[in-house]
C-alpha cells in the first residue's frame, strides 16, 4: 500500500481549536510554529500550509 495524499502533522499555537488523528504539535509563539512547520516539512518530505495565523498543516500530495 502506498500513501499518496495525507495530513502528516498539525502545528498550532491554540490547542483549543484542534483535535484529530494526525500528530499535533503545540507551540508557544507564531515564530516557533513557523520554525517547527519548516523542520517537519523537511523531515517528512511534505509541504507546510498556513491555514490561519495559529495553524499549519504538513501534507503529502
Amino acid at each position: 500500500m502506498k500513501l499518496e495524499k495525507a495530513i502528516l502533522a498539525v502545528v498550532t499555537t491554540d490547542k483549543t481549536r484542534i483535535s484529530g488523528g494526525a500528530p499535533i504539535f503545540i507551540c508557544d509563539t507564531r515564530d516557533e510554529s513557523e520554525a517547527l512547520a519548516a523542520n517537519l516539512e523537511a523531515i517528512t518530505d511534505g509541504i507546510a500550509h498556513s491555514l490561519s495565523d495559529d495553524l499549519f498543516i504538513i501534507v503529502k500530495h
